[in-house]
């Protein structure tokens, strides 16, 4: 890979009075729709700022140096998960990371496994959907019919709170990019669908059973394909037990004799 530095030369010539460190941000780019486009990294260096985060930074760089440069953002709150990238080697979320944290010259590429659509830009909503759709991630009522008044019903305050801590998954991606599985297993569920099939588990109001859920990922896509490498508890932005659940449903499954 080759380097092409972009650097931005203040207007008089000097830093002005009182400026925070220079950063340089090295983005690995490639844009898999043009067939001369190979992966390279290119440098960009700004200014820091106080509590500067590399969502502020990279927004910067592209109104200010370089508008062809691609990342993805919504919410800019750590809630949408679009700004998901890999940062100085860890798949993490930009808009939460501090610039204050790192070192002086800070790397980003795209998240692996998901396909590339430029740069920083992946596209995980793909994915998502795919893996949503076979492991049938919403409610199933258990007569089958829509009843609002069952759906609303009153639940135990404890067992809401246990749904509500695998609701806050906000399928960044982070896990699957960084699990040793998923890079060698191309149909692997990941830790956010195995999060997911935990959270129905759960819901009473749901009318699966373990046997159902085994007929889906008991198998080595599913949660016997799980290395326990632990990355996806690691990297998880919001925190979320990923690789317990894993384990806790693979014990579920044994027990009841479905393994």
């Amino acid at each position: 890979m080759t380097e092409s530095p972009v650097k931005v030369v203040p207007r008089n010539g000097a830093a002005p009075s009182g400026a925070g460190r220079r950063l340089q941000i090295k983005v690995l780019r490639h844009n898999p729709r043009d067939p001369a486009s190979t992966p390279h990294w290119q440098s960009y260096e700004i200014e820091e700022a106080d509590g500067m985060t590399l969502f502020i930074a990279l927004t910067e760089i592209r109104e200010k140096q370089d508008p062809s440069l691609q990342f993805d953002f919504v919410c800019r709150a750590g809630i949408c998960g679009s700004c998901a990238m890999v940062i100085d080697g860890k798949p993490t979320l930009a808009c939460r990371t501090l610039t204050k944290n790192h070192g002086r010259t800070i790397t980003l590429a795209p998240l692996p496994f998901f396909e590339l659509i430029g740069d920083l830009s992946v596209n995980t909503g793909k994915w998502m959907r795919s893996m949503s759709e076979r492991l049938e991630g919403w409610l199933h009522m258990r007569d089958g019919t829509l009843d609002i008044g069952r759906i609303e019903a009153t639940m135990d305050p404890e067992l809401a709170d246990r749904i509500y801590e695998l609701d806050r998954c906000i399928e960044c991606g982070c896990c699957v990019a960084a699990c040793g599985t998923a890079r060698m297993r191309e149909d692997f569920v990941g830790a956010v669908g195995m999060n997911r099939i935990a959270r129905f588990r759960l819901d009473p109001r749901d009318a699966r059973n373990d046997a159902d859920w085994y007929d889906i990922v008991g198998d080595d896509d599913g949660v016997f394909g799980c290395m326990s490498l632990l990355a996806c508890h690691d990297v998880c932005p919001k925190e979320l037990p990923l690789a317990t659940q894993i384990a806790f449903l693979r014990r579920a499954m044994v027990k009841q004799g479905l393994r």
